[in-house]
């Protein structure tokens, strides 16, 4: 259930609605005790969290993704390692590969060969590619974002 956790800790028991947007965290606390018994305080928090999502709106797409650094980067550009594949004929050969997300929950990958291209030469072409990737992901955000704002301009006209 997306957006609701259940506590069961020392005399607390319910379920705990939580939302980001813009910065900020909303939530609410739905007892078991305060609102008839476990199920009844799960649909409670599932009518709050429905409301809440219909004023707030969909959250924001998730654009940082692109620039975190993981700690077993070997090449120091996000998105680009330097991989080897054995053949099934047990040649190696090494590549550097560009990993990005075009959408959430969707992965892609693009390699370069070392063999071919030489290290230099594949290194620059796979940093070059990733930097391409990167604007492509951030124009479709800043686009959506553009598009959640009218869509929360509009609500707020209504309201």
């Amino acid at each position: 259930m997306r957006g609701i956790s259940r506590i069961d800790s020392g005399n607390t028991h319910g379920w705990f609605v939580r939302a980001y947007r813009s910065g900020k965290t909303h939530s609410k606390f739905f007892s078991d005790l305060k609102n008839g018994g476990k199920p009844q305080a799960l649909a409670l928090a599932r009518d709050y969290r429905d409301q809440l999502q219909s004023k707030l709106g969909p959250p924001a797409p998730r654009s940082y993704r692109l620039m975190r650094v993981n700690r077993n980067n070997t090449t120091g550009v996000i998105g680009v390692s330097r991989t080897r594949r054995v053949a099934p004929d047990g040649v190696v050969r090494y590549y550097f590969t560009v990993s990005w997300r075009p959408e959430p929950n969707e992965a892609r990958n693009r390699s370069f060969s070392i063999q071919s291209l030489g290290e230099k030469k594949a290194f620059a072409l796979a940093c070059k590619f990733r930097k391409e990737m990167e604007k492509e992901i951030k124009a479709k955000a800043k686009a959506l974002d553009a598009k959640l704002k009218a869509e929360k301009a509009a609500r707020r006209a209504q309201e």
